[in-house]
């Protein structure tokens, strides 16, 4: 399975230091596992930023990185201790001994130790840096901090600034490296099948958990265990619901079901969605509806390059698809009058895509210094524009319960975009083709 190498993890951290003042100490926190019920935890996902740094996959670690008033750096990270009996019952520990070459870390010590050792590290720096949405790590450093202050010790000084990192972190996640879309790509092939076996084993009797079961299993005997989030099988009506994911009603002959599910793989995720007929083919006036989120989606990914202004692109798919809801008759008027009044959001209410990455809608600002930010090489995007039109809507009452969403993931190259998720077919007659052969 394709992992990021541990140059990359020390390279990112380097970054990292890099950009921190001198006399200072950067404190990233692990996640802890949660708890489901009673006893039971919830499958452990480790937080993006710990895993972005160090590649390191158990709960409640520390890593710590620091800059002396020289400028000489130091790596270190706390880690659960070595324990016989907690391993046997609930799987084997890294330890700190073995932190230090597993982790290409300077120094490791146990996580029972961290409240003194961060006492003793925090002492005579001028900075301490950490991610403020780590709420118990920022509790930490400020406990810390003070300790220091409450200290009667002549000659040992408390940090006098605490400064949140998650724009420098946000910023180098943003551009994906080479082994990181290598990794995005594999997590797309897996999602891509998962989709394409949902399309061929569906037929009306089915539940809409069974098209579920089907995805996670492809997920998982491909090596992404978990979803990269809760799968979301709407039929009928329930495709107009953005989040649905109830997942258990009938798939009825003559509806439309749509699929959004990607996989995780090493942490990063996948994200498609396709919308096709539980039949295995669609109504006149389903195709209707579905090829023009379609023209709109081919649309912006001829647009979407370096340089590109994603609200732009947004602007294009937001006239594709009122003029097709103009010609159904779904909206009346002219083209302007109700992109000027927002009339298509009715049916269109949601942006064309987000970041992808390490989360599903990944980190990232969308602006730059109040504009909206150009596309660049390596940045990874969804682009999924979709219309909804529920039940009661005011239109021909043909239209009703009828949700189409067609959504890719891109990644931004040199001179334009490649399509990770190509493997699902989109096209009407690819669909149709690819139904009719069954599973």
């Amino acid at each position: 399975m394709k992992k990021i190498a541990l140059s990359e993890h020390q390279a990112r951290r380097a970054k990292l230091l890099s950009l921190m003042a001198t006399n200072s100490i950067c404190v990233i926190g692990a996640a802890s596992a949660q708890t489901r019920s009673n006893d039971t935890e919830y499958n452990f996902r480790q937080d993006s930023y710990f895993w972005y740094l160090t590649g390191f996959n158990e709960p409640d670690a520390t890593l710590i990185l620091i800059k002396d008033s020289a400028g000489q750096t130091h790596v270190g990270i706390s880690v659960q201790p070595k324990d016989e009996q907690a391993e046997i019952w609930h799987g084997r520990r890294l330890g700190a001994d073995a932190a230090i070459n597993s982790l290409a870390v300077d120094s490791a010590f146990d996580n029972t130790q961290l409240t003194a050792q961060l006492i003793d590290m925090f002492s005579g720096k001028t900075t301490v840096y950490s991610l403020f949405i780590q709420s118990h790590v920022k509790r930490a450093v400020d406990k810390t901090i003070l300790a220091l202050k409450q200290i009667p010790k002549k000659g040992v000084l408390a940090p006098s600034s605490h400064i949140d990192v998650q724009s420098w972190l946000d910023e180098a996640r943003l551009i994906k490296s080479p082994a990181e879309i290598a990794l995005m790509q594999s997590v797309a092939d897996i999602s891509a099948q998962a989709h394409c076996q949902a399309m061929q084993i569906c037929k009306p009797g089915l539940n809409e958990y069974h098209l579920e079961a089907e995805i996670q299993y492809v997920f998982a005997r491909n090596g992404a265990r978990h979803p990269a989030y809760t799968s979301i099988v709407g039929g009928g009506d329930n495709a107009c619901i953005l989040h649905y994911t109830q997942n258990n009603q009938p798939l009825q002959n003559g509806d439309l079901v749509l699929i959004d599910a990607g996989g995780e793989l090493e942490g990063y995720a996948a994200d498609i969605t396709r919308t096709f007929p539980v039949s295995g083919y669609f109504t006149t006036v389903q195709a209707s509806v579905y090829n023009i989120v379609l023209d709109a989606q081919l649309a912006a990914l001829e647009l979407l390059k370096p340089d590109a202004l994603i609200p732009e692109v947004t602007q294009v798919v937001v006239e594709i698809i009122t003029q097709g809801l103009l010609d159904l008759g779904i909206l009346t008027g002219n083209l302007h009058d109700n992109i000027e009044r927002l009339t298509y959001r009715q049916y269109f209410m949601h942006g064309l895509g987000h970041y992808l990455g390490l989360d599903v809608h990944d980190v990232g600002e969308y602006t730059h210094h109040g504009e909206p930010r150009p596309l660049s090489p390596g940045m990874v995007i969804t682009v999924e524009p979709g219309i909804y039109i529920a039940p009661g809507s005011d239109c021909p009452e043909q239209f009703h319960g009828i949700g189409v969403r067609i959504e890719d993931d891109i990644v931004i190259t040199e001179s334009g975009n490649h399509v990770l998720t190509s493997d699902v077919p989109k096209t009407i007659a690819d669909i149709e083709q690819l139904m009719s052969t069954g599973a």
